[in-house]
């Protein structure tokens, strides 16, 4: 299997599967001399660990990352960052039942066709465990990045939206509330809604916004790997994401250009921001914003159809615990990732600003 590495120069290689004895990775390409908050990368882990409200999946995990190598005296050396994330609550036998059969809208069919194999365990490599990993690199690049801030927060569940620009919202108080939506009033609806499907045996999807200031113009390489197209790819290598829109994203395309176009202050800074930070595929220094889509999960607390490895109609029903809604877990995973490119596009910059 390919494709466990991201980035160019900040980059993060990940192994592990969900029920096995361990996730973990490798940190490549960060700068020596970083003085780190392990307590903080720690926050973030708990951010994300499962079992933290009654609207998540319970599995109990502690999710506590081990440094092995690349920090001293809680300082980066400037070799490669080790970590490992053990595996302490598996229940394998909760997925005993799908071993021959295939979940709809998981990875079982694709993964088995592809490989032979498949580890049957919770989803194994294509599980969201995998995040994790994410989140530990996530977290060392935000201490790298030094004056950015990326806020991210849960903006929409099912039908229900905060239809609220970012810059209305206070997103200091995004984490005052288990669905991690920074309108106090929403978010207990939102909380209402997601166990009143939760117990219906049932899932729902919603969308996570970011907001990412202080960054500096000129992130952000042409032809190809331009900003946005990089976040668009970060964020849609998370599971269960299927939909990315940066600035003034779809809503964009009904607008006249003499509505849209972002007018220049006399500091080069632009008295609207429907191009949402980036132009050309480059930073210019205004808030970048963007929402990102998740659909429902797909293990149902209920029975449907599906088929086995046969071809053979089963019916199957959901066992184990699962998140009738991933979007307030979501909400650190996104800032991990988003913290990732701007950390490699900040290091590539550094080439032609020596």
């Amino acid at each position: 299997m390919a494709g466990n590495s991201f980035g160019k120069l900040f980059t993060l290689t990940t192994y592990g599967e969900s029920h096995g004895p361990a996730l973990g990775g490798v940190i490549d390409g960060c700068p020596s001399g970083i003085e780190l908050d392990l307590e903080a990368i720690q926050q973030e882990l708990d951010r994300r660990k499962p079992g933290q409200s009654a609207i998540v999946t319970q599995r109990k995990e502690p999710d506590t990352v081990k440094f092995h190598s690349g920090i001293f005296e809680g300082v980066t050396t400037g070799t490669s960052i080790g970590f490992v994330i053990e595996n302490t609550n598996q229940k394998s036998h909760d997925y005993s039942h799908i071993k021959d059969s295939y979940r709809p809208s998981h990875a079982d069919y694709t993964y088995d066709k592809k490989y032979g194999v498949r580890d049957y365990r919770g989803g194994g490599r294509s599980s969201a465990r995998e995040t994790a990993c994410r989140v530990v690199a996530g977290a060392i690049a935000k201490q790298m990045l030094k004056g950015i801030e990326i806020t991210a927060y849960v903006s929409g569940v099912g039908t229900m939206k905060l239809n609220k620009p970012y810059n209305e919202l206070d997103l200091t108080q995004v984490e005052s509330n288990i669905v991690r939506c920074p309108d106090a009033k929403m978010a207990a609806d939102m909380e209402t809604f997601i166990k009143e499907v939760r117990g219906k045996g049932d899932t729902v999807g919603g969308i996570v916004s970011c907001v990412i200031k202080n960054v500096p113009v000129g992130l952000g390489e042409p032809v190809f790997d331009k900003l946005h197209a990089e976040l668009g790819k970060a964020m849609l290598s998370i599971n269960a994401v299927k939909g990315f829109e940066y600035g003034s994203g779809f809503e964009g395309s009904t607008m006249y250009g003499s509505a849209h176009n972002d007018s220049f202050n006399a500091d080069g800074t632009t008295k609207t921001n429907y191009s949402g930070g980036i132009q050309g595929g480059i930073s210019n220094g205004m808030d970048i914003y963007f929402n990102v889509a998740f659909k429902p999960v797909a293990t149902l607390i209920q029975k449907y159809e599906t088929i086995d490895k046969e071809g053979n109609a089963v019916e199957m029903q959901g066992k184990g615990r699962h998140d009738p809604c991933v979007v307030p877990r979501a909400v650190p995973i996104v800032e991990a990732m988003a913290a990732l490119v701007i950390a490699d596009f900040y290091l590539q910059n550094k080439i032609y600003n020596k």
